[in-house]
């Protein structure tokens, strides 16, 4: 009895040690803005899209420009926990700020508060957190996303079957595109069904997706791409093994509209292969996310509003700011326009 008692107060001495432990993490952990200055983490879910690739590239361009200091991108490869680790890889490496784009919205969660317990603020780029303390998000409005391609698809199909070839659904732009796509086709377009395939910002999902779909529905009349960095090539692919590859303004053509502006896709758009997409705006995800950031370290705080920069910030949840950037619906008008960053790269 005696050796369990010695134990049991044993262990709660190492419990208590290990609690206070945790508490002066936080309570001594530096505070932002004694002077802003100090290294930026930056972490990007995956390098598979262009899209990532192309931030990938803007993010060490737009620090230098924004005047921040920043290590080299680590890139999760579409592994939740992998940027956790990589999240306290860099918190370990002193950073005193990062510029997080979270692979899972509720997953990521983890991270963040990994940085509050240090003192180092955080903003989250393209995808908001479930929770977590973040100083700014910095993302297009991902419902919009889904209203302005049903739009786009509406204006061309008022009736019949179309498919949305959906992002992770364990991500909140996942999650928005879809609903709002529904929605849409529900409220505007009643005579639309939507089919739907679970792709989770992977190729071969769609592509594995699309062909049963399209073997059971070969009347499918357009189809949604979340992503089109990740999904217009297998997408133009499936339609071609079943014989359903026709050009814009061809009496079978099926309406394609996607998502990213990539220069794949604007190309893809002047060649009568794909009649819209929504322009996510890569240059200014990396310049705000540094601009934000550098704020951020500095101590500055922010509330919702108009910007200076032609945006909104919105409170979208207690205590979760968002700078809602501008995303242009593209189509075969304006595909040329100078001010589209896929013309720029």
């Amino acid at each position: 009895m005696r050796t369990r008692v010695i134990r049991v107060a044993a262990a709660a001495t190492a419990l208590g040690l290990a609690l206070s432990a945790c508490g002066s993490t936080k309570d001594n952990a530096p505070k932002p803005g004694a002077g802003g200055g100090g290294k930026v983490g930056a972490t990007i879910p995956l390098l598979t899209s262009p899209f990532w690739q192309a931030y990938n590239n803007y993010v060490p361009l737009k620090a230098k420009e924004q005047g921040v200091e920043a290590l080299p991108t680590v890139n999760a490869d579409s592994d939740s926990a992998k940027q956790i680790t990589d999240v306290n890889t860099l918190l370990n490496q002193g950073v005193k700020g990062l510029v997080v784009t979270p692979l899972d919205s509720a997953a990521v969660v983890a991270g963040l508060k990994a940085a509050e317990n240090k003192g180092v603020p955080v903003v989250a780029v393209d995808v908001a957190p479930e929770s977590g303390k973040v100083a700014m998000v910095v993302r297009a409005d991902n419902k919009a996303y889904g209203t302005k391609a049903c739009e786009a698809i509406g204006a061309k199909v008022t009736s019949g079957k179309v498919v949305q070839v959906m992002g992770d659904l364990a991500s909140v732009n996942g999650r928005d595109r879809s609903e709002a796509f529904r929605d849409c086709m529900k409220a505007k377009f009643p005579g639309v069904q939507v089919l739907e395939v679970a792709a989770e910002w992977k190729a071969d999902k769609a592509s594995s997706g699309l062909d049963s779909l399209l073997t059971a529905n070969p009347d499918i009349k357009a189809v949604y791409m979340q992503a089109g960095g990740v999904y217009l090539a297998p997408t133009q692919q499936a339609l071609k093994r079943k014989n359903l590859y026709f050009p814009v303004g061809d009496p079978k053509h099926v309406v394609l509209v996607s998502n990213d502006g990539i220069p794949q896709e604007l190309a893809a758009i002047r060649a009568g292969e794909l009649d819209a997409t929504v322009s996510q705006p890569a240059d200014d995800y990396a310049k705000y996310g540094m601009y934000w950031i550098k704020k951020a370290m500095a101590g500055e705080t922010f509330k919702a509003g108009p910007t200076d920069h032609g945006s909104t910030i919105v409170e979208v949840r207690p205590g979760i700011l968002e700078d809602q950037l501008p995303a242009p619906v593209v189509t075969k008008d304006n595909v040329d326009d100078k001010a589209l960053w896929g013309n720029n790269l």
